[in-house]
């Protein structure tokens, strides 16, 4: 039975979670309808707007916005020109303005993925994080052996230096806050350096052996200037004294730099989302495809080498969980995100069916 109406988690102009009522989307061409059982925050990207209400003390709520971009659930019902999918699969969704902290959702088909029997729904949920995190660190060329910087230690920054191992590489991390450095530590980082409370030039130098790094990714949204200086500090460099490597900036990520002779040999790759396909509505709802022979990567097949390394537990995200609680609580999770971030890493809402 198709539903009428679903309940969504939103963000009204206070910066406070609440749960509001509105119809199901309706299943149109290319489209999936989805019974969610988890769906999980992206502190980052998700609650901007809301840190900038608080800080500013805004009173008037106004029209509360649903928000999300990834979740979990099984298939309810098809359009008819869907043929990839059927009543009862279990997917993870992703995508802004479909895969959203709701009950239910419409979800184009290439922007879902079939779960491996032994991943949960709260562990697809971190589908999209996850291919962000792979397409930055495709960004950044990964070779087999290489030293990896990965500045930033949220939830991007965790699983891009996960996947940086899977890639062979020896990982570091940089973070303010000692508590997500521990975080990478114990899910396989080779090493931490805390911020601001550690000597990060002399501790990259004993990592890499004096080498320094060959590649960075910097995983964090806000003024990078400064952070990239010290990144530049301690990437490889040359006899004639010109640094080098490749740096991948992610998301919402501002940096101002002196461009040519200022930045030696270095190469600056922006990351923009998860991939080739993403945001191109024919291809998403699959009225066109990229042919694999041209296209190896795109959103839909990293959504299944994601969901693969989670399968065979390569990429451990059940780790980078620290909350899980029911939609209901959406204001106690985005609060937690911003009044503890030093406490927070994932949050999971689970959704109120009873079935």
């Amino acid at each position: 039975m198709v539903p009428k109406e679903r309940v969504v988690g939103a963000l009204d102009g206070t910066g406070h979670g609440c749960v509001i009522t509105q119809p199901v989307p309706e299943l149109t061409k290319g489209m999936v309808l989805v019974k969610v059982r988890a769906s999980l925050i992206s502190p980052g990207t998700e609650l901007n707007g809301a840190k900038a209400a608080r800080k500013e003390g805004k009173t008037d709520p106004g029209t509360p916005k649903p928000f999300g971009y990834q979740n979990a659930g099984e298939v309810v019902a098809v359009h008819e020109s869907v043929k990839d999918f059927q009543p009862g699969d279990r997917v993870a969704c992703m995508g802004g303005g479909y895969a959203q902290h709701s009950d239910y959702a419409v979800v184009p088909k290439n922007l879902c993925c079939r779960l491996p029997d032994n991943v949960s729904f709260e562990e697809g949920a971190f589908a999209h994080l996850a291919i962000t995190s792979l397409w930055a660190l495709r960004r950044a060329e990964p070779v087999l052996g290489e030293y990896a910087l990965i500045v930033g230690l949220g939830l991007v920054g965790q699983m891009a230096g996960c996947m940086a191992k899977l890639a062979g590489c020896y990982v570091m991390g940089w973070d303010m806050v000692p508590f997500r450095c521990d975080v990478a530590r114990r899910t396989g980082f080779d090493a931490t350096t805390i911020v601001g409370q550690e000597d990060a030039e002399a501790k990259a130098k004993a990592f890499t052996a004096g080498n320094g790094f060959d590649f960075a990714v910097m995983a964090f949204g806000g003024d990078g200037t400064k952070a990239l200086e010290s990144v530049s500090k301690v990437m490889m460099l040359s006899p004639d004294t010109h640094r080098m490597g490749r740096i991948s900036l992610v998301g919402g990520l501002k940096t101002q730099c002196q461009w040519g002779a200022g930045l030696g040999n270095l190469d600056l790759r922006c990351s923009a989302r998860t991939g080739p396909g993403y945001h191109d509505d024919p291809w998403e709802r699959g009225d066109v495809e990229y042919p694999p022979v041209f296209m190896r990567w795109t959103t839909q097949s990293h959504l299944k080498l994601a969901l693969r390394w989670m399968s065979e537990g390569k990429l451990d995200v059940k780790s980078l969980t620290s909350h899980r609680l029911p939609l209901a609580d959406i204001d106690v999770a985005v609060s937690a995100h911003i009044d503890a971030p030093d406490k927070t890493m994932g949050t999971v809402l689970v959704m109120p069916h009873r079935d």
